[in-house]
């Protein structure tokens, strides 16, 4: 099965200097390559011997993944142009990547730096592990890319990594919350069990009849759930948290208009809308300079 290295490009407005500092200080690198949680160097036995480290990558709490690697050496052209080996790897069987090469490159473009990378690896367990490389390497790379991404924020306008990432996953976190609202909301009271205080609701503030009623609960809970799926788009999530900024005051107010005890029943719609829709500005107002993978090349030349 044939496999493409990944590959990853940005430009750093920074010196080449700052770069490889950044990217070369394992206390420095592991702060905001997405890949790693720590990394640490290994003491040389003599001046000549290549540079050896340990890293770590947390995978959820109590759970993690160790592993090697060796610098395979540093090589600078006249140009300025500076290229950084690497070989790598991990004995643990819970990573699907086995061992890897790949190679760092900084290529100075007058106040700004190309930083790029590829690298690729075996994967283990065999066929099976190639169908799951299918997966894991489009995420591998995407994670690439938003490390990248963040590293460049951090040395041009210096937001630190963790705050990025903190404001990065607390949005994501808030969007697939609002997902599974609205795939709940449309799957469960309506789709499947045309709740009857669904129906009432709708019958007062339509002439529909109950069969009427009944049968548009339905249609009404499958473009819930439509809203749902296109959640978790990322383009279209800035209008849609803009979009339930301004219907949830309206959902609420149409609610109490027609059923005015579900603004007193414990669990009630108030309350529910109110923080969805407070959830909504704040998902809104984190996505200004939000890290991301897409302003990275993700293809040599594209």
């Amino acid at each position: 099965m044939k496999k493409k290295p990944i590959y990853v490009e940005t430009v750093i407005d920074s010196s080449i200097e700052k770069v490889w500092q950044y990217t070369q200080q394992p206390n420095l690198h592991e702060q905001w390559d997405l890949r790693f949680t720590s990394i640490t160097y290994n003491e040389k036995q003599h001046e000549d011997a290549p540079q050896t480290f340990t890293y770590t990558t947390k995978i959820m709490p109590g759970l993690s993944v160790a592993g090697w690697g060796e610098s395979k050496g540093t090589h600078e052209k006249a140009s300025g142009v500076k290229t950084s080996s690497l070989h790598f790897g991990t004995p643990q069987m819970i990573s699907p990547i086995k061992e890897g090469r790949g190679y760092w490159q900084y290529i100075p473009n007058g106040d700004r730096v190309i930083f790029l990378t590829q690298y690729d690896y075996d994967a283990r367990f065999g066929r099976f592990g190639q169908l799951f490389d299918l997966l894991f390497r489009p995420v591998i790379g995407w994670a690439t890319a938003l490390s990248f991404n963040v590293l460049a924020r951090w040395i041009e306008i210096g937001e630190k990594p963790a705050t990025q990432y903190r404001r990065f996953f607390s949005y994501y976190l808030l969007c697939f919350l609002f997902s599974f609202i609205w795939l709940y909301q449309g799957l469960v009271p309506k789709a499947l069990m045309k709740h009857p205080l669904e129906i009432d609701m709708l019958m007062k503030l339509s002439p529909l009849t109950y069969g009427q009623a009944s049968t548009a609960i339905v249609w009404i809970g499958m473009l819930e759930m439509v809203i749902g799926i296109i959640f978790l788009v990322p383009k279209l999530q800035p209008l849609l948290l803009k979009a339930q900024i301004l219907l949830f005051p309206l959902l609420t107010l149409s609610a109490i208009i027609a059923a005015p005890s579900v603004a007193t029943a414990p669990f009630n719609v108030v309350t529910f809308n109110v923080g969805l829709w407070i959830a909504s500005i704040v998902a809104l107002l984190l996505t200004k300079e939000l890290p991301t993978a897409k302003f990275c090349k993700r293809k040599r030349g594209a």
